[in-house]
């Protein structure tokens, strides 16, 4: 739905897509949810959500679902595995220029995207070994950046969960990442998967841009407008 940023907190839906969302929240029948990497207050700070969207943030680690839903809360030897993490991957970031280091409820993320193509690439190399020799952390690969979890999850669990949690007949999942994959992975047989952008995917579908998904939004929300009434 935002067009990719040097900065992650810099992102912001197109408008197109983010009316279109807001519309789509608004129908009956429908049920309207943002999967991210982002953590949740990431997540709505970048996309201003309805009431009525179903929030997954952390890769499926966090989730809102309502006003009574519960924060996520740690044990007490995942905070001390995180910590661990954390330091893991500051050490990295210390030595390398224009990498940086992200702080996730559950989670800590390298991100290279400002640095040189041979910074980052030695910095992930050394953030994997280092994250490597601490049991329990799953670590993730993204778009120039390279993630760290003590919560296991994944999009494709959240795509599970949500579609048990709001009964429906038929998801429609898009994404331009690579952790995306494993959402477009756990669709079923009539389903929508889109693709935005390019590279390998297991989706059915493809759009060049993220104003192309715009406007397949915008198609998805006459075609739902037009099944209600």
């Amino acid at each position: 739905m935002a067009p990719l940023v040097k900065r992650a907190e810099d992102a912001r839906p197109l408008p197109e897509s983010a009316a279109a969302l807001r519309s789509l929240a608004e129908v009956p029948h429908t049920a309207t949810a943002l999967i991210s990497g982002r953590a949740l207050a990431s997540l709505r700070h970048a996309a201003s959500p309805e009431p009525e969207t179903l929030l997954v943030g952390s890769h499926g680690a966090e989730t809102w679902t309502g006003p009574n839903a519960e924060p996520l809360q740690l044990t007490p030897e995942q905070a001390d595995l995180l910590a661990r993490a954390r330091q893991a991957v500051a050490s990295v970031v210390d030595s390398s220029p224009g990498c940086r280091l992200e702080d996730k409820p559950a989670g800590v993320v390298l991100h290279t995207r400002e640095a040189a193509d041979d910074v980052a690439s030695a910095a992930v190399d050394a953030a994997r070994l280092r994250l490597g020799e601490l049991d329990g952390v799953q670590v993730t690969d993204g778009k120039r950046v390279l993630e760290a979890s003590v919560v296991h999850s994944n999009k494709g669990e959240a795509i599970r969960a949500l579609r048990e949690l709001t009964g429906a007949t038929a998801v429609l999942f898009a994404g331009d990442d690579v952790t995306d994959e494993d959402a477009f992975a756990a669709l079923q047989h009539g389903d929508v998967g889109i693709k935005v952008g390019p590279g390998a995917t297991a989706a059915g579908f493809r759009v060049d841009s993220p104003e192309e998904f715009g406007e397949a939004l915008a198609h998805l929300l006459q075609l739902r407008r037009a099944v209600e009434d």
